[in-house]
């Protein structure tokens, strides 16, 4: 019997049988891989995963689950890390490290940030997820779904869609569809910002209010000599721009003396 699910964690347990075979087939465990998952949950996934992935890593902030897991596997072969994943530092694990999970509809987007930052010590991630979230995270530039977190990540990692996954394959069905989606790090030969914190800030500002220019949504971080300088007008909106040009664009608001 499944454990009542909660809330406040966005609990939705993956239960149709079909639906986790394909997840597991897309995830691809081998022997040999660091692996952690997030929210096992009732460990559906997790008991497919531990034949192949010795030991196994989950981090789970349900306490009862984490409990029902601990004593559902031997602890040779799953270790539990009990907190909120927010919190779980990557580095406490071998690298290159394979990130999986039913992340939790309510903080998946903080989830993924959190993987961004940490994304040097990633060798790939497989994620079930809000199907609305994996459009935003694969958008391309001047469509409506594309946005500041399809830009941060995409500045990061290349990132495709392996399947939709309909609500009836969870218990309790969710009211939206979902989606697994493929994430493996660039690499640290990227195109990359020489400001990190200067190109996020200028990401941010520019889809903070979608249907200013760039010119009045940036002015904070983007001198007006830095748009000739990368060579893109001011009067186009933040949606518009690729993540090559949001790099361009940071780099010369730097050598303007953009964001001081």
């Amino acid at each position: 019997m499944l454990p009542r699910p909660r809330k406040r964690f966005g609990q939705h347990f993956l239960t149709d049988r079909h639906w986790l075979e394909r997840i597991v087939a897309a995830i691809d465990p081998l022997p040999g891989d660091a692996m952690l998952e997030i929210g096992p949950g009732t460990g559906l996934l997790t008991a497919e995963l531990i034949p192949v992935v010795r030991p196994l890593h989950v981090v789970e902030i349900d306490r009862d689950l984490a409990a029902a897991l601990r004593e559902r596997f031997p602890a040779d072969r799953l270790i539990v890390h009990e907190g909120d994943a927010l919190d779980f530092d990557l580095a406490s694990l071998p690298a290159p490290l394979r990130v999986v999970g039913n992340l939790p509809y309510n903080v998946s987007t903080p989830i993924l940030f959190h993987i961004e930052a940490q994304a040097a010590r990633v060798r790939d991630c497989t994620f079930l997820l809000q199907k609305e979230v994996v459009d935003r995270m694969v958008a391309t530039p001047a469509t409506p779904e594309y946005g500041r977190l399809s830009v941060m990540l995409q500045a990061r990692f290349a990132m495709a869609k392996a399947l939709d996954v309909p609500p009836g394959a969870f218990t309790p069905p969710p009211k939206v569809d979902s989606a697994v989606v493929r994430m493996r790090p660039l690499g640290e030969d990227r195109t990359r910002a020489k400001d990190e914190r200067l190109f996020a800030a200028i990401v941010a500002a520019a889809f903070s209010q979608r249907r200013k220019t760039l010119r009045n949504a940036a002015r904070a971080f983007v001198p007006e000599a830095a748009y000739a300088r990368a060579g893109i007008d001011p009067g186009r909106r933040g949606e518009t721009l690729s993540v090559l040009e949001y790099v361009a664009l940071a780099d010369a608001a730097l050598q303007a003396g953009g964001g001081e």
